[in-house]
C-alpha cells in the first residue's frame, strides 16, 4: 500500500488528494461491536468528543474517489453544488463582470467539476455586488473560454508525469514527502521529511508526523468499515494500523492508540472456526516468518535517470529525487513509474486458537494501557505492581458454606443483574460515563472476555479442565468489570454472558467427573501469565471483579461442584428469562435447558448413590434413618426438575432416562423397608408395595414418553429391562416371603403369577442383542419360578379336580418352556439341572396317585427319560471340572491365574454336589422302582424279549449306581463321569421303554 499526501491550494475552493489504492474514507470508525456478535451493534461513534484535539476533524464537505489513469484518488472538496429539475448538478461562481477569466481560474473550475463529476458551471457576473446576468457553461466547453483557453491533454501530460515521478521515489511506508519548487526557478525538488526530522532529538517534532498517523488510521477505519470487506485486505488494515502506531506518542495521543489496537484485535474473528486451508488469507510464504512488522526496506528505484539525483547541484544533496525543468512535465510520457508496489502484507497465519486469541489479548492490553493512562484519577488509586500475580481466589470447602453459602451468592448475582438492568453503574477509576475512554474500555473489555472465553473453549476440547476454569474465570471477571460500567446491558452481551456462564458450568461439570487428576487441574487454574496479570490490573481499577467468584472457585468437594455447575446454568436461564431473550435466542434456550436437566440427573443420581451406601452400612434390622430419607428426597426433587426441563423442550428420549432413574430410586426405596424388617419370618410389606408400584408408574410413564422403540432403540430396551426387573423382583419377594397375615394364599399365587407374566411381557428375548442372553436366562427363570408355584400348589391342592388339573397343565407348560430356555444357555447347567430334578419329582408325585402299573411304568419311563436328557449338562459340568483340574495342575501358572476360577468354581462344586446327591438318589429310587414293577407284572411291554432287555439294563445300571454311591472316596469330576456313562446306558433302552409303553 503505497500513500501520499498532497495539498493543493486553489482560489475559491480546497481540494485535499490521497492518492491510494483503497475505498472512500469516512468520518471515523465506528466501534461498538461486542465479540460475540459483531455486526449486529449500533453504538455511537467513539470520536464525537476531543476531535479536534486528536486531529481526526473531517474539514471537507464530500469526499470522492477519482479515478486517474492507473491511480485512485481519495479527494476532499468543499465545493457547494446545487441542483433540481432539468438541472440535476451544477456549480456556482461568482465573478466580477469587469475581470477576465484567466487560464489558472480556468483550470481550477474545470477541475472542480472534473472532480466532482459536475456537468454544468453556472456563472453569476455582477459589478459593485450588483448581478447583472448568468451564463450556463458545460463543463467541456470551459478550457476554450475567452482569456481562458488552455490544452486539456497538457494538463492531462502535466499530472501523469507529476504521479509518475511521486510513485517512483516517493517508496518508503510510513514517510512524509515534500514536493518542492522555489519561486522562479525551472527545478523541482522531492524531500523525504521523515529522514530528514529523524535527525532531530525529538521524532515527534516532525510536524508531518501527526498528518501521517491520521492517513493511516483513517485508511483503516474505513477499510474496516467497507461491508462485505474481503479478509484478503486484513494483512494490508493490519500493517496500516501498526505502521500508524509507530508515529505515535501514547502520552500525547491515547485515543487514537487505543482505537488503532482494539481494531488490530478486531481483526481476528473469535467467533469464527479457523481454515485450515488458508482460503481467506493470501500467505507470503510457508510459516509464520513470513510477516514481520519490522519489514525490510525496498531500496529506492533510480532506473530512470531522467529524474536522477546524480546532476544535483553540490549544495543540496538531501533531496530524494529532481525535476531539472518544469516544462519536462508538459512532454507526454516522460517519465514512467518503474517502480513495482510492494504486494500487501499478508495476514499473520496463528495455527492455533491459542496463538490467535493470545495475539488478541495483547492489542487488547496496549488499548487497556492507553486508556488507562489518559485517566487523571490515578492518585486516588492504590499503587499496584504489574510483576505482582493477583491471586485467584482459592477456599476450601470447609469455609465456603457449602450448598446453602452458594444459594446465597447465586441470590446476590441476581439481584446485581437486575440492578444492571435497572442502570446502575460506576467507576472506581473516575472515568466520565460517555467519554472516549468510557467507551473504548467497555469494547476492549468486551474483546477480551470474548477472548478469553474462546481459550476456556479450547482448554474444555484438550480436556485441560483446571485450565478452562482459570480462563473462564477471567472471562467473567472482564465481563464483571463490563457490567460495573455500563449504564445499560445489550442483549447480544447478556446472551454472551448466557454462553460463559454455561461453558462454566460444563467446566465444572467435567472437573466434578475428573475427580482423580484433581492436582493436575489445581496447578493449571493458579498458573497465570504476566499478560493476564495486567489486564486483571486494569480491571480492578474499575471493579473488585468478585460477582462471579462463586461460579469459578475451583473446589475439591463433589457435592459443591455439583451444586455449582447447576447454579450456573440456572443463573444462564435466569439472565434468559428476565432479559426476555427467550424467543429471540431458542437455540441458547434450548441448550440451557438440555444442561440443566442434565446436571440435575447428575445430582440426583449422586444423592441416590448416596442413599444405597448409607443403607448398605446400615445395620440389619434397623430402621430407615433420617439421612436416607432426606437423601430420597433430594434426589427425587432433582429428577423431577430435571424431567420439567427436558418435558419443556419435548426431548423425549432424556425425559424417559430420567423417569428411569427416578424408578431405579422408588426401588431403593423399596429395598430399604426390606432390610428395616429384619426378622426371621419377614413378610412382603406394604411399603415395599408401595414403592415398588411407584416404580413400576415411572417406567411406564417413561415408556409413554418414548412412545414406540423407534425413537430410540437403547433407550427403549433399557427401560423395558428395568420395568421386568421391577415385576419380577417383586414377585420374588412376595412369593419367598408371601403376606399370609394380610393376604390368603390363592391372592398371593394370583398376585405373583401375573407380576411374573408382565416381568415376561418386558423380557425380550427374541431381539439379538447384548443383552439378549440375560433376557433369556430370566425368562427360563420365571417360567421355573411359575412351575414350581404350580407344582407346589398341586401339592397342597385338596378337593377342587378342576383346579388341580389346571395347576397340573400350568406347571407341565412352564417346566418344558424353562428346559427350552435353559437349554439356549451354554452357561447354566446348574440350573437345568435344578428345574429336570423338580419335573422328576413332578412325575414321581403324579405316579404316587396312579393306581395301574402300566401308568406307573409310563411314569417312571417319562422321567427316566427326563433323567436321560441331562446328559448335556453333566458335560458342561465335567468340562469345567477338567479345565480347573488342568489349570491346577499347571504348576508354572501363578496363583494370580488361578485365583479367580477357583472362588466361582467352589460355588459351582457346591452347588453340583448337592444336586448330584440328589440326581443319584433320585435315579436310585426311579430304577427300583422300574425294576420292581418289571419284575412282577404279567403284562408284556412290546414282547418278553425287549421287557427282559430294559428290566435288565435297569439291573445292571441299577448296580452301578449303587457301587458308585458307596465309594465315598470317589471325587466330584469322577462321580459326574459315573453319571454320564450310566445315562449314555440308560438312554436307548429309556427311548425304547417309553415307545413301548406307548
Amino acid at each position: 500500500m503505497e500513500l501520499l499526501s498532497l495539498f493543493l491550494p486553489l482560489q475559491n475552493s480546497t481540494r485535499r488528494v490521497l492518492f491510494q489504492r483503497s475505498v472512500p474514507l469516512e468520518p471515523s470508525y465506528l466501534v461498538g461491536h461486542v465479540a460475540s456478535a459483531a455486526k449486529e451493534q449500533n453504538l455511537t461513534t467513539l470520536f464525537n468528543d476531543g476531535e479536534n484535539s486528536q486531529g481526526l476533524k473531517n474539514d471537507f464537505v464530500r469526499n470522492i474517489l477519482w479515478t486517474f489513469e492507473d491511480i485512485h484518488m481519495l479527494v476532499g472538496s468543499n465545493m457547494p453544488i446545487f441542483g433540481g429539475g432539468r438541472y440535476p448538478a451544477v456549480s456556482l461562481r461568482l465573478r466580477d463582470n469587469n475581470k477576465p477569466i484567466n487560464v489558472l481560474t480556468g483550470i481550477d473550475y474545470w477541475l472542480d467539476n472534473l472532480i466532482c463529476n459536475v456537468p454544468e458551471l453556472v456563472m453569476c457576473f455582477h459589478v459593485n455586488g450588483i448581478v447583472q446576468k448568468y451564463e450556463m457553461i458545460k463543463t467541456e466547453d470551459i478550457p476554450n473560454l475567452e482569456n481562458s483557453n488552455f490544452s486539456t491533454k497538457v494538463i492531462k501530460d502535466i499530472a501523469q508525469n507529476i504521479l509518475s515521478f511521486l510513485k517512483s521515489n516517493c517508496t518508503k511506508e510510513g514517510h512524509t514527502y515534500w514536493l518542492f519548487k522555489a519561486s522562479g526557478s525551472d527545478i523541482v525538488k522531492l524531500y523525504d521529511l521523515t529522514t530528514l526530522c529523524e535527525e532531530t532529538e525529538d521524532k515527534y517534532q516532525n510536524p508531518f508526523t501527526m498528518p501521517v498517523a491520521i492517513l493511516l488510521y483513517k485508511v483503516a477505519c474505513n477499510m474496516m468499515l467497507k461491508k462485505n470487506q474481503n479478509k484478503k485486505h486484513y494483512g494490508t488494515i493490519r500493517t496500516l494500523l501498526l505502521n500508524c502506531l509507530k508515529l505515535l506518542d501514547n502520552g500525547r495521543h491515547p485515543q487514537i492508540i487505543a482505537s488503532a489496537n482494539y481494531m488490530l484485535s478486531e481483526l481476528f474473528q473469535l467467533d469464527e472456526p479457523k481454515k485450515e486451508d488458508g482460503a481467506d488469507f493470501p500467505i507470503n510464504g510457508n510459516s509464520d516468518e513470513s510477516y514481520s512488522e519490522e519489514e525490510e526496506e525496498m531500496p529506492d528505484s533510480d532506473e530512470n535517470g531522467s529524474y536522477s539525483n546524480s546532476s544535483d547541484p553540490p549544495d543540496d544533496n538531501k533531496a530524494v529525487a529532481i525535476i531539472k525543468s518544469v516544462g519536462e512535465l508538459s512532454v507526454p510520457e516522460k517519465y514512467k513509474s518503474v517502480h513495482r508496489i510492494r504486494p500487501s502484507c499478508a495476514f499473520p497465519v496463528c495455527h492455533g486458537t491459542e496463538e490467535r486469541c493470545r495475539l488478541v489479548l495483547s492489542y487488547v492490553l496496549e488499548g487497556l494501557k492507553s486508556v488507562d493512562s489518559s485517566v487523571k484519577k490515578e492518585g486516588d488509586l492504590p499503587a499496584a505492581d504489574p510483576s505482582t500475580p493477583i491471586p485467584l481466589k482459592y477456599e476450601d470447602e470447609s469455609t465456603s458454606g457449602g450448598p446453602e453459602c452458594l444459594e446465597k451468592q447465586m441470590a446476590l448475582f441476581l439481584d446485581k443483574m437486575g440492578s444492571f438492568q435497572k442502570g446502575k453503574h460506576s467507576s472506581q477509576s473516575g472515568m466520565i460515563p460517555g467519554s472516549w475512554q468510557y467507551k473504548m474500555k467497555l469494547q476492549l473489555i468486551l474483546k477480551s472476555s470474548k477472548a478469553y472465553y474462546v481459550l476456556s473453549d479450547a482448554a474444555m476440547i484438550l480436556q485441560k479442565y483446571g485450565r478452562a476454569l482459570r480462563y473462564i474465570k477471567l472471562a467473567l471477571q472482564c465481563h464483571d468489570t463490563y457490567c460495573c460500567l455500563c449504564a445499560s446491558m445489550l442483549p447480544e452481551v447478556l446472551v454472551f454472558l448466557c454462553q460463559c456462564l454455561t461453558l462454566c458450568g460444563d467446566i465444572q461439570l467435567m472437573l466434578a467427573q475428573n475427580a482423580n487428576n484433581r492436582a493436575a487441574y489445581l496447578e493449571e487454574y493458579h498458573y497465570q501469565t504476566k499478560e493476564d496479570q495486567e489486564i486483571l490490573h486494569s480491571l480492578h481499577r474499575e471493579s473488585r471483579c468478585q460477582v462471579f467468584a462463586w461460579a469459578t472457585d475451583l473446589l475439591t468437594d463433589l457435592e459443591c461442584q455439583l451444586s455449582v455447575s447447576c447454579k450456573c446454568y440456572e443463573a444462564a436461564y435466569e439472565i434468559l428469562l428476565f432479559s426476555n431473550l427467550k424467543n429471540q435466542n431458542p437455540e441458547q434456550h434450548i441448550q440451557v435447558l438440555k444442561r440443566m436437566g442434565n446436571i440435575r440427573n447428575e445430582i440426583g443420581v449422586f444423592y441416590m448413590n448416596q442413599a444405597a451406601a448409607v443403607q448398605t452400612e446400615r445395620v440389619v434390622s434397623k430402621n430407615v434413618s433420617t439421612t436416607e430419607q432426606q437423601l430420597w428426597k433430594k434426589s427425587f426433587s432433582c429428577f423431577e426438575e430435571g424431567i420439567q426441563n427436558f418435558e419443556s423442550i419435548d426431548d423425549a428420549t432424556n425425559a424417559a432416562l430420567l423417569l428411569c432413574n427416578t424408578g431405579r430410586l422408588m426401588r431403593i426405596c423399596a429395598q430399604a423397608h426390606c432390610a428395616a424388617g429384619g426378622d426371621f419370618k419377614r413378610e412382603f410389606s406394604p411399603e415395599e408395595a408401595l414403592y415398588y408400584n411407584k416404580a413400576i408408574d415411572y417406567y411406564l410413564k417413561a415408556l409413554r414418553s418414548l412412545g414406540k422403540r423407534d425413537v430410540h432403540p437403547a433407550v427403549w430396551d433399557s427401560v423395558n429391562w428395568e420395568l421386568s426387573t421391577t415385576y419380577f423382583t417383586m414377585a420374588t419377594l412376595q412369593q419367598d416371603y408371601a403376606p399370609l397375615s394380610r393376604k390368603a394364599q390363592e391372592q398371593i399365587e394370583k398376585e405373583v403369577s401375573e407380576a411374573m407374566m408382565k416381568s415376561l411381557k418386558y423380557c425380550d428375548v427374541d431381539t439379538v442383542s447384548a443383552r439378549q442372553p440375560l433376557c433369556q436366562y430370566r425368562a427360563a427363570t420365571i417360567h421355573h419360578r411359575l412351575a414350581s408355584m404350580y407344582h407346589s400348589c398341586l401339592r397342597n391342592q385338596v378337593g377342587d379336580e378342576h383346579l388341580r388339573k389346571q395347576h397340573r397343565v400350568l406347571a407341565e407348560l412352564h417346566y418344558s418352556k424353562a428346559v427350552r430356555l435353559f437349554q439356549l444357555l451354554k452357561d447354566a447347567p446348574c440350573e437345568f439341572l435344578r428345574v429336570q430334578l423338580e419335573r422328576v419329582a413332578f412325575a414321581e408325585f403324579q405316579m404316587a396317585s396312579q393306581n395301574s402299573s402300566a401308568g406307573k411304568l409310563k411314569t417312571l419311563f417319562g422321567a427316566l427319560d427326563i433323567m436321560a436328557k441331562t446328559k448335556g449338562a453333566f458335560q458342561l459340568i465335567r468340562k469345567e471340572l477338567l479345565a480347573e483340574s488342568e489349570q491346577i495342575r499347571k504348576e508354572k501358572s501363578g496363583a494370580e491365574n488361578v485365583s479367580p476360577n477357583d472362588s466361582s468354581a467352589a460355588l459351582n462344586k457346591e452347588e453340583v454336589l448337592k444336586l448330584l446327591n440328589i440326581f443319584e438318589s433320585r435315579m436310585s429310587f426311579l430304577l427300583l422302582q422300574s425294576i420292581k414293577l418289571l419284575t412282577s407284572t404279567k403284562k408284556k411291554i412290546g414282547g418278553i424279549h425287549e421287557e427282559e432287555v430294559v428290566l435288565k439294563t435297569n439291573k445292571q445300571v441299577y448296580s452301578l449306581l449303587l457301587r458308585a454311591t458307596a465309594n465315598k472316596s470317589m471325587t466330584l469330576l469322577e462321580r459326574v463321569e459315573v453319571i454320564l456313562n450310566l445315562l449314555e446306558q440308560l438312554t436307548p433302552n429309556a427311548e425304547a421303554s417309553n415307545g413301548g409303553v406307548q
